[in-house]
């Protein structure tokens, strides 16, 4: 029995650095199943600082917790040293780390994670991986895929809910109010 999968991250018009300038990247996987993820860490599981504040976000997915973004060649120097950190750790079960900028966030939901996750990413700048390599043009890792979803200063600030606001509306939706059956 084989398996097929594609993910696929269209960035276009979420995380370029301008209008209609992200990048896409198709994930594609076959074959019978490799791997059981892990739903919890190994007891004995421990990364190096900047990369010590994690939580299991689902199982397999990894959210890190890490200082803000300041500039894209921030992270280059820092990757390097956990990808030696973990070069001989067995992380079959945990195919994903996401950066972020606040780990409980992140982790609390899986529609946390799916927004921050491909609305703070760029493939073409934000996608590394543990023990990565390149062969024959084309790109792969031996360990975890990482993706760097932190808060770029390019992107649009959050949209936060107001309260206030949504009573005002909420009013408005009701028998007599401006908006009634229309929300």
């Amino acid at each position: 029995m084989h398996f097929y999968t594609r993910t696929t991250i269209d960035t276009l018009d979420y995380s370029g650095s301008g209008l209609n300038s992200g990048s896409k990247v198709a994930v594609a996987v076959a074959g019978e199943k490799k791997r059981e993820l892990w739903t919890e860490l190994p007891a004995d599981f421990s990364l190096p600082r900047p990369f010590n504040i994690f939580k299991m976000a689902m199982p397999g997915v990894l959210a890190v917790e890490i200082p803000q973004f300041i500039h894209e060649d921030d992270i280059a120097d820092a990757l390097g040293m956990l990808d030696d950190y973990v070069k001989d750790t067995d992380l079959t079960g945990l195919p994903l780390m996401v950066l972020c900028d606040n780990v409980g966030f992140t982790a609390q939901t899986i529609n946390n994670l799916v927004w921050v996750t491909f609305t703070r990413s760029n493939p073409s700048h934000d996608i590394y991986g543990i023990r990565s390599f390149t062969e024959h043009k084309h790109w792969g890792c031996h360990g975890p895929l990482i993706i760097n979803a932190r808060k770029k200063p390019h992107h649009a600030p959050e949209l936060v809910k107001d309260p206030p606001v949504e009573k005002l509306v909420d009013k408005m939706g009701e028998k007599g109010g401006s908006l009634y059956g229309v929300i």
